[in-house]
């Protein structure tokens, strides 16, 4: 099944010109996540990984707030009455978001307004770039419910985004990151007036779309490996990736573009 064909239930989802919009709909409530809207944006963050049509992704939230995390009474409330083998598969079930957003090819851009917090925050940072408003606060609330800031990633993801000693002042206080402070950070790519968030986050996810699909993949996943990687095993494994790049479609009609002085139109092959 593609994205565009997903009959979504619990998100809002829309596909056009190869970027597929998701959009957090719970305006009422601040947008929270309940079992059942973790466990459908991992099945279309997992289906990225076999839809060509799709070269980049958006996730935004509805109402002028991104996510306020886990639905208090839906999640919380259930998690109190459940023994550890039911807490650990709930755990491995929202670090598996991560997981799918981290493994699906396509570049995914959180546009985000208002409120990001708990899971929110979470689902921010897993993206690749992140746009803002002036309203935006971000806030990893876990040490609020009494729980370990180390939540879906956080502990290995927050500081290389904005270094550790940072993601450790935001992970131990579960104090708000605003929007200019976030931009300073290197948290936020950049932060827009609310009226343009969506459009400027369309408008880079359509630019990523019409660029060379497989190359941006690659990327994606040069960046995620090379976390663990020495300099030396980096340069290695980037020689591999480029090699790989050079056998596809899209390098010879960037080369007949140049030559011909125009624009090349990749198509992802």
């Amino acid at each position: 099944m593609s994205i565009a064909a997903h009959p979504a239930r619990h998100v809002r989802l829309e596909v056009e010109e190869g970027v597929a919009r998701i959009t957090l709909d719970r305006p009422e409530r601040k947008n929270p996540l309940t079992f059942e809207s973790y466990e459908e944006l991992t099945d279309i963050f997992r289906m990225g990984e076999r839809d060509e049509a799709v070269r980049a992704f958006v996730i935004t939230g509805a109402g002028g707030n991104f996510c306020s995390g886990g639905d208090v009474h839906d999640i919380i409330g259930e998690l109190l009455k459940r023994d550890t083998r039911g807490l650990m598969r709930f755990t491995a079930m929202t670090g598996g978001l991560v997981k799918a957003m981290r493994a699906c090819p396509q570049p995914v851009i959180a546009a985000v307004d208002g409120i990001a917090a708990g899971a929110g925050a979470i689902i921010a940072m897993a993206s690749d770039l992140r746009l803002a408003t002036p309203e935006a606060k971000v806030a990893f609330l876990f040490n609020r419910v009494g729980l370990a800031g180390c939540d879906m990633g956080a502990c290995a993801i927050l500081p290389r985004i904005i270094g550790q000693g940072r993601a450790s002042e935001l992970l131990y206080t579960g104090r708000s990151l605003r929007a200019e402070e976030g931009l300073h950070w290197g948290f936020f790519n950049r932060v827009v007036a609310a009226d343009a968030l969506l459009p400027e986050a369309v408008a880079l996810a359509r630019d990523i779309a019409t660029g060379p699909a497989f190359a941006h993949s690659m990327t994606k996943r040069m960046l995620a490996m090379e976390w663990a990687m020495s300099i030396e095993q980096a340069v290695e494994a980037e020689a591999v990736a480029q090699a790989l790049c050079m056998t596809t479609n899209d390098f010879g009609r960037a080369y007949e573009a140049f030559a011909a002085k125009r624009r090349p139109e990749f198509q992802g092959d």
